[in-house]
């Protein structure tokens, strides 16, 4: 990610950083063109992951949906006082945990998303490849688990081109 975050900031700028990061072009170096046979690609409508998934599979038909989109993140708080980042993203994700509608997105609704998904797929009955954002795809891998999905390759944190694989 070509993105550097500030490490104090108010409330405002902290919310112009979340914007700034989910604009910023992705900085990764993968060999193009990964080969796969007509599977369907699910992205998230954010520009990285069309980014991502072009540095992976090449020029092709993607099939992009919101329901793929990262967990937005903003302010826990309104400030004009400079607080250090590590406080503006470790109070937004509780709130978002304990579904707090400050947030832009509570866990609930997250985990609503996921699951929507989930049978979206599910439905189809065929195998596909998804591009999505790691926060987001902790909850995807957790709602996964649900309807006996095995999980290979789940990690804390992921950085951009990492994968997992999930298997019914």
């Amino acid at each position: 990610m070509d993105f550097q975050w500030k490490k104090w900031s108010t409330s405002e700028q902290f919310n112009k950083d979340c914007q700034m990061y989910d604009d910023a072009p992705i900085c990764f170096l993968l060999s193009k063109g990964i080969r796969i046979n007509h599977q369907d690609i699910y992205i998230s409508t954010l520009q990285r992951s069309m980014d991502t998934a072009k540095q992976l599979f090449g020029e092709r038909d993607f099939i992009p949906t919101k329901l793929l989109d990262e967990v937005p993140l903003c302010a826990s708080v309104i400030s004009n006082k400079k607080l250090p980042l590590i406080f503006w993203n470790i109070s937004a994700r509780l709130q978002w945990f304990f579904n707090i509608y400050t947030q832009k997105e509570c866990r609930k609704e997250t985990v609503y998303r996921a699951e929507q998904f989930i049978n979206m797929i599910a439905d189809k009955e065929k195998d596909c490849i998804i591009v999505t954002h790691g926060f987001f795809m902790h909850t995807l891998l957790s709602q996964m688990k649900q309807p006996a999905f095995k999980i290979s390759h789940a990690k804390l944190s992921y950085s951009n081109g990492e994968y997992v694989i999930a298997e019914r």
